[in-house]
C-alpha cells in the first residue's frame, strides 16, 4: 500500500466514523486474517452482542478493531476475554456505556501474560509509553464504539468522560506485590493469566510521604468517601491501587488485604446528614434504596459506608517504586468481573 493510499484509508475511517478521534491503522485483509488465526477460532464465531445497540462482535470484527488500534496478533486473547467479561450481568455494560457518569471500563491484567506481552504495571502505568497497554485498551474501546454503538452524545451520554475512554488497561505489578496477586486471591492459579474489568473513574491520586500504616489508611479512607463521589450514593464495587512504597510498609507492619479492606470499610463513611447535601438520587427514600438495609436514610447520624461489604473493595498493587503515591478509582455501581484468558 502506497503512502497516499494509507492516508486516504485513514481519512476514510474518519469520514465513516470508525475512529475514536485519533488515526487508526487501516485494517487490511491479510492483517485481519493473522489476528483471527492466532485465536484458533472461526472468523464468524460470535463472542458477544455488544450493547447498547447489540452489535455482533465476531472474532473477525474484533480483529478488525484490534488492527485499527495498533495491536499485534498476540493481544487478541486479552481483548476477547475482556469483552466476554463485560457481558456478565454483574458488570452491566449497557448501563456503563450509556450513563451520564464519568466512568469507563478499565482492564487489569494478571499472570504470566503480563511479561509475555510487556503490559506495564510500574512507572506511569495509567499513562503513555507502552504499546500493549495503549493498544489493548484502545481495541476494546473501539469495539464498544464501532460494534456496540456507544457513540458519544448519542447512545453514550457521558457528561465529561475522561482520557481512559481512549484506552484504559494496566497490569498488576506482581513482583512489587508483597501479598497474593489479585487473581490468586480470587481463586485462580498463579500460572493462570486473567483480565479483570471494572467501570472506573480516572485515578484519584493519594499522596502520603510518611510510613505510618494506620495514618496512611486513614488518608485513603477519607479520599474514598468524599461528597460528590458517586460511590457514596450507588455503592457497587470500588478499586484501590496501592503503590509499591505504601505496600512495602503496610506489609512490614503486618497488614494483609483482608485487614486493609476491613479498616477501609469501617472508616470510609459519611453521616446521612452530609450525604443529604447533594448527589443522586434525590429524595431520602430513593437514596436509601442503594444502601445496606441497616442504614436508616432518615437518621442524620447514621454513618453510610462507601461499599455494602468489605469484599467489594478491590485491591491491587501497581505504580512506580520511587514515589509515595497510591490511587483510588471509584466505581459506578457495577461489580468487578474477572475471567481467565484462554490461549
Amino acid at each position: 500500500m502506497l503512502a497516499t493510499d494509507v492516508s486516504d484509508a485513514i481519512e476514510l475511517m474518519f469520514e465513516t466514523g470508525w475512529t475514536d478521534g485519533l488515526p487508526v491503522v487501516p485494517p487490511s485483509e491479510s492483517l485481519v486474517r493473522k489476528f483471527v488465526e492466532i485465536t484458533g477460532r472461526g472468523a464468524d464465531e460470535l463472542i458477544a452482542e455488544l450493547p447498547p445497540l447489540g452489535g455482533r462482535a465476531t472474532v473477525e470484527r474484533i480483529a478488525v478493531n484490534a488492527v485499527m488500534a495498533g495491536c499485534v496478533p498476540e493481544h487478541m486473547p486479552v481483548i476477547i476475554t475482556a469483552l466476554e467479561a463485560m457481558m456478565d450481568d454483574r458488570f452491566n455494560l449497557r448501563g456503563v456505556m450509556c450513563s451520564t457518569g464519568i466512568h469507563t471500563p478499565l482492564l487489569i491484567v494478571n499472570g504470566p501474560i503480563i511479561k509475555e506481552l510487556d503490559i506495564n504495571g510500574g512507572y506511569n502505568c495509567f499513562g503513555s509509553g507502552w504499546r500493549a497497554n495503549a493498544t489493548i485498551g484502545r481495541a476494546v474501546k473501539l469495539a464498544l464504539l464501532n460494534l456496540g454503538g456507544a457513540i458519544p452524545g448519542e447512545t453514550n451520554k457521558a457528561t465529561f468522560g475522561h482520557p481512559g475512554a481512549y484506552t484504559y488497561c494496566v497490569a498488576e505489578d506482581e513482583d512489587a506485590n508483597p501479598w497474593e496477586p489479585m487473581h490468586v486471591e480470587l481463586g485462580f492459579a498463579a500460572t493462570d493469566s486473567t483480565v479483570s474489568v471494572f467501570p472506573a473513574e480516572a485515578p484519584h491520586n493519594i499522596m502520603y510521604h510518611a510510613t505510618h500504616s494506620r495514618n496512611f489508611l486513614t488518608v485513603l479512607a477519607d479520599t474514598m468517601c468524599t461528597l460528590g463521589n458517586v460511590q457514596m450514593y450507588v455503592m457497587g464495587d470500588t478499586m484501590v491501587v496501592i503503590g509499591p512504597e505504601h505496600a512495602k510498609f503496610l506489609h512490614r507492619d503486618g497488614w494483609n488485604k483482608r485487614d486493609i479492606r476491613q479498616f477501609l470499610y469501617e472508616h470510609a463513611r459519611k453521616p446521612v446528614r452530609k450525604i443529604k447535601q447533594g448527589g443522586p438520587p434525590q429524595g431520602d427514600s430513593r437514596r436509601g434504596h442503594f444502601w445496606p438495609r441497616y442504614i436508616d436514610a432518615d437518621d442524620d447520624d447514621q454513618m453510610v459506608p462507601v461499599v455494602r461489604a468489605p469484599d467489594r473493595i478491590n485491591i491491587f498493587v501497581a505504580g512506580g517504586a520511587g514515589g509515595p503515591h497510591s490511587a483510588y478509582l471509584p466505581g459506578w455501581g457495577s461489580q468487578r468481573v474477572t475471567r481467565k484468558i484462554e490461549r
